[in-house]
């Protein structure tokens, strides 16, 4: 048993040994084929040959442990499917599960080390890491322009600007894998946060990473407040090569991803040439002649294309196409020849000169100014597409559209390299310029080398304004567009050539391709294809195919491609692309929406004024204003909860828009809840440009601020109100009503009150007057009753109402005190004894007795008999001085007389 013990041991021994060595074997790891080195594809060292890993539950805990080992900061993806390219060799690991939380990567979990090729195993499935790295150039195009930040704990800072240099920019654009730095931009105000990086860093270029650099802090403790913008590109040095020799003539050549290249003379023009004159330090430039200094085996030449329009400061600057471009042909190589003196200054232009004179001096000098002046296209989204404008004297301006035509357009298209025109817009269709109208009345016959060379009525001769800005569409304009029927940032990849949409090809489409598409489409930073959706039906162009962008591309025009053709691949090769932006097409943003999500105002001063835009197929457009009145802008304002419509304005008030012209014809009542529901023509069927764009002012919103101009006082910041003059009225109205119900409550509350309190005054009373009649019927019963109580000379007579004789036989008891009736209606009245007063002590002390305290006293007043409820003593020996006649018995005290508004009156005959 100690033998087995033992043995167990060893073996246990062994094991934990060959594990610590293979352990070791493969800590050696690296990230390969990726930006920078802090992404790609996950290698490991394992007896001396390095092997991927298969990506089969590989997870971001599994990412961490990588980028930690690295010291590449936290992952931030993990991508599977081999996206950085597929490896070569072994794949060495496969079930790696991480917790997070060990050292390497060899801590982790997995299969027994091995080639697992032999298991059938493919390369297609390598896993990937993507680290945040220690820097990022944030807020630009793209990876590889922005504002400098550095990652401190969780989170990204800004660099401050304090002793930056461009040596500081190289580290930084090697260590993102972007190329060469070419600028940076100091005092530049911070992206997001407030926090500033405490410390700065002093490179000397030729450090593999920033945070190799030395650091210094910030002096005094305190950094500038400013940060700094980083522009990185592949293209970092120009030069021209003649005989061998750099000097300021010869053919063009350029710095591109670490190599000198040609470039090609196809659509290189004399804007183009000047920016490198300029940039050499060579004045500005002569000619351009096709292939002059052709040398063979000179290397590669370079397809892509610069569209200068000579202001710029480097070639790099320039808007670049390379996606379609064909391979250049042979020896077409670009050639300058430059003045060759930088202050050489150059005769002004005699504008009164025709340049078409005969003369060698005038033909000398109008190609002198014809070169120093420059051609652009403006607010068109593309170098191929806008506003035409022109640089003459030292300043940009328009041309005006009287007689503006295809001819014109074509002479500008190909004067910028921009293939034909495909046609010339008029009434500022790009927008309205500035500044000065130099041409117009153009007449080019279509083959002139430059517009301004074209018969005119002469610079700054025009009667026009800006609204009828001329503008061009040339065939190499591009657009991009995603085709879906009801998604918004996924669909069919489609790009507009040559006048035609047509479709994309996904061949050779990697993810950085993918993420310049949706970045570029405002849907997000990165995307997939979809590659298992039924191929679309029917025939239509399929523009192009292989696209291979880098980082340093910004847009996907500058991603070099095959040549554009019509059938560039199959239905089933057509790209369907699905952004992280994805959303459904019938919402503006994330579903569900409303109506009110659907519409927006643009351009206004405030939040309720601006002009009409709607929500449709996925894009915003404008609303024409033909039949555009304040019923139409009354709904529009309630659906945007903006109170009442003050102003329907239209002819562009607010500006043109730009886009489609979604709606026309509008027809409101006035009282709808949405435009939707108002009568129009068919969406998308006008008859009407964005100079008849129909805008609103409405009652609500509050006044934007806007920056005031340096030098000039700003107005007061006017507060628009909350409520429209209908809901003021109405809230008038509504409380003139409840102050109306408030009273007409409060005087029924009193009249009931008082109603309530006169019946119960009105029982008392009555209760009071039979009582005091039936006291008095008791009394005088008694009386008569009583024997001896009364005699002759004792009694006065007094006629008494008894109603009918039938009915009163009990008052005729005594027929010695009958008298004669005066009619035979009336029965006689009794003889009531007069009463013995009180005796003088009760009415000296006002006392009454305790048993006579509830008595009543009744005075005679002419004819009526009142009675007052009083205190009387009746006594049962000598009645009480309650009847009287001829005379008032004063009691000594006061009587409380019922003969008020309400009372009873007996009245005797």
């Amino acid at each position: 048993m100690g033998v087995g013990m033992a043995l167990n041991l060893s073996l246990q021994g062994l094991c934990f040994l060959l594990s610590t060595m293979v352990a070791a074997q493969i800590t050696e790891l690296r990230l390969m084929n990726g930006g920078h080195r802090c992404e790609g594809r996950v290698e490991v060292k394992y007896q001396g040959e390095w092997g991927t890993v298969y990506d089969y539950k590989w997870y971001m805990k599994a990412a961490d442990v990588v980028c930690r080992q690295l010291e590449c900061g936290p992952a931030v993806d993990a991508p599977r499917a081999a996206r950085f390219g597929s490896g070569v060799g072994p794949i060495w690991l496969v079930n790696t599960v991480c917790k997070g939380t060990e050292s390497t990567l060899s801590d982790c979990d997995h299969f027994p080390i091995q080639d697992y090729r032999e298991q059938g195993a493919s390369h297609s499935w390598d896993a990937g890491v993507v680290c945040s790295g220690f820097v990022r150039l944030a807020g630009g195009d793209g990876p590889c322009l922005g504002q400098v930040e550095v990652r401190s704990g969780k989170d990204w800072v800004p660099l401050s600007d304090g002793n930056f240099t461009l040596l500081t920019a190289q580290v930084i654009c090697a260590e993102l894998g972007c190329g060469k730095a070419v600028s940076f931009l100091q005092d530049v105000s911070f992206r997001e946060s407030d926090r500033v990086w405490p410390k700065e860093f002093q490179c000397k270029g030729h450090e593999p990473e920033l945070r190799f650099c030395h650091k210094e802090s910030c002096p005094g403790g305190a950094c500038h407040r400013g940060a700094v913008q980083v522009f990185c590109s592949v293209y970092t040095e120009v030069r021209l090569m003649k005989n061998g020799i750099s000097q300021c003539e010869g053919q063009v050549e350029m710095h591109i991803s670490g190599q000198w290249k040609m470039l090609c003379a196809s659509h290189w023009n004399m804007a183009n040439a000047n920016v490198v004159c300029q940039q050499l330090g060579c004045g500005v430039a002569i000619s351009t002649p096709e292939g002059a200094y052709f040398v063979e085996g000179g290397g590669e030449i370079w397809k892509a294309r610069f569209h200068c329009s000579g202001a710029e400061s480097f070639l790099w600057n320039c808007p670049v196409t390379a996606l379609g471009i064909p391979d250049c042909t042979h020896g077409n190589t670009a050639s300058v020849i430059c003045s060759g003196n930088q202050t050489q200054v150059l005769p002004q232009c005699n504008d009164s000169v025709s340049e078409s004179a005969g003369s060698a001096a005038s033909q000398e000098s109008a190609a002198t100014c014809s070169d120093r002046r420059q051609l652009r296209l403006v607010d068109g989204g593309s170098p191929c597409a806008g506003r035409v404008e022109i640089l003459h004297q030292g300043s940009w301006g328009t041309i005006c559209d009287d007689s503006w035509d295809l001819s014109n357009a074509h002479v500008v298209c190909r004067q910028l390299g921009c293939g034909e025109a495909l046609n010339a817009t008029v009434s500022a269709h790009f927008g309205e310029g500035s500044d000065r109208i130099w041409l117009d009345d153009l007449k080019c016959t279509g083959k002139e080398s430059h517009i301004w060379k074209c018969p005119s009525r002469g610079w700054g001769q025009h009667d026009c304004r800006h609204k009828e800005d001329a503008g061009v569409i040339c065939s190499d304009f591009l657009k991009l567009r995603m085709v879906s029927e009801d998604e918004e940032c996924a669909g069919w990849l489609e790009v507009f050539y040559n006048g035609t949409w047509g479709s994309v090809c996904h061949s050779l489409m990697a993810d950085i391709t993918l993420s310049i598409i949706c970045r570029q489409l405002g849907c997000g930073d990165s995307g997939t294809l979809n590659s298992s959706i039924v191929p679309r039906e029917g025939s239509r162009l399929r523009w192009v195919d292989r696209i291979q962008c880098q980082k340093t591309d910004s847009f996907l025009w500058q991603c070099p491609s095959d040549p554009w053709r019509h059938n560039s691949c199959s239905s089933r090769e057509e790209a369907y692309v699905s952004c992280a932006g994805v959303r459904p097409k019938s919402c503006p943003t994330a579903a569900p929406c409303t109506d009110k999500e659907k519409l927006r105002l643009r351009g206004g001063d405030t939040m309720c004024s601006g002009r009409v835009e709607v929500w449709h197929e996925g894009s915003w457009g404008t609303v024409c204003d033909d039949s555009w009145s304040l019923a139409e802008a009354e709904v529009v304002c309630q659906q945007l909860g903006c109170g009442s419509a003050l102003e329907a304005l239209q002819e562009a008030a607010f500006g043109p828009g730009n886009g489609s012209i979604w709606l026309d014809e509008v027809q409101c009542m006035g009282r709808e809840s949405s435009l939707w529901d108002c009568a129009a023509e068919p969406w998308g069927q006008n008859n009407c440009k964005h100079e008849e764009d129909a805008g609103v002012r409405c009652s609500g919103g509050r006044r934007l601020l806007l920056p005031t101009t340096a030098g000039t006082r700003p107005g007061p910041n006017l507060v628009r109100g909350n409520f429209s003059l209908s809901e003021m009225l109405c809230l008038i109205l509504g409380a003139l009503l409840f102050l109306v119900l408030v009273i007409l409550v409060t005087q029924t509350y009193r009249w009931r009150a008082k109603h309530r309190a006169l019946s119960s005054f009105e029982d008392v009373l009555d209760e009071a007057v039979y009582e005091e009649i039936d006291y008095l019927v008791t009394t005088k019963e008694d009386l008569l009753g009583s024997t001896g109580a009364l005699s002759d000379d004792s009694v006065t007579k007094l006629p008494y109402y008894t109603g009918d004789g039938e009915d009163n036989s009990d008052f005729r008891s005594a027929p010695a005190q009958r008298t004669e009736a005066p009619s035979e209606d009336y029965d006689s009245a009794e003889e009531v004894p007069v009463p013995v007063a009180p005796p003088a002590s009760w009415m000296s002390k006002g006392e009454v007795p305790p048993e006579e305290e509830n008595g009543v006293t009744a005075s005679q007043t002419g004819s009526s008999v009142q009675f007052s409820r009083g205190v009387a003593g009746s006594g049962k020996e000598a009645a009480s001085p309650w009847l009287l006649q001829g005379e008032e018995v004063d009691p000594g005290y006061d009587d409380v007389e019922l003969n008020a508004l309400g009372t009873s009156t007996m009245v005797f005959p």
